[in-house]
């Protein structure tokens, strides 16, 4: 029997070319994160909350406050991106985040900045031209310029990625 990578449960990020089909599958993603995060935590106790995903990782709570800061930035490099020529970004210790006091609170707190937030992200996204995708952002850790396209596109995996983190400790634990 094949060992999945708990790091990696839908695989890692592969970027695809532009088109409207894709684009309408990552924005929808995006949309609908906050209600799929939600439904991924639904009766889950202080306990299960507080269980690392993987030896190692963070535990889901955590995982669905580092979503809220992770998507945060997210929106803001959008609007950077479709502001301003090729801005450098601002990079992050997500985690020295993970440690920080706010951590610790109610996930609910994050769900419903994530809820609010991918509002206003799924309708800055919508009135998107391609040409406004393939805007640019220049990353300083990584010395990458990146299109907004693959932005969006890292960013529903991203989702994708840690919902999985949470329902597959759910399968394994039979949570």
């Amino acid at each position: 029997m094949e060992q999945t990578d708990l790091r990696y449960p839908v695989g890692k990020f592969e970027p695809q070319p532009y088109s409207e089909q894709q684009k309408d599958t990552w924005m929808w993603e995006v949309l609908f994160l906050p209600r799929q995060l939600e439904m991924s935590i639904h009766n889950l106790d202080e306990q299960q909350l507080n269980t690392p995903y993987r030896p190692d990782g963070w535990n889901i709570r955590q995982v669905i406050h580092h979503v809220a800061d992770s998507h945060m930035n997210a929106f803001i490099r959008f609007k950077l991106g479709l502001t301003e020529d090729n801005p450098v970004i601002k990079p992050y210790n997500e985690a020295a985040w993970a440690e920080m006091s706010d951590y610790h609170m109610a996930v609910n707190i994050s769900l419903t900045l994530l809820h609010a937030l991918h509002n206003r992200w799924f309708d800055v996204l919508k009135h998107m031209s391609e040409q406004d995708f393939q805007q640019t952002v220049f990353h300083p850790e990584r010395k990458q310029t990146i299109t907004l396209w693959d932005m969006l596109g890292m960013y529903a995996w991203h989702g994708r990625h840690h919902c999985a983190h949470v329902n597959s400790l759910r399968e394994r634990n039979n949570w």
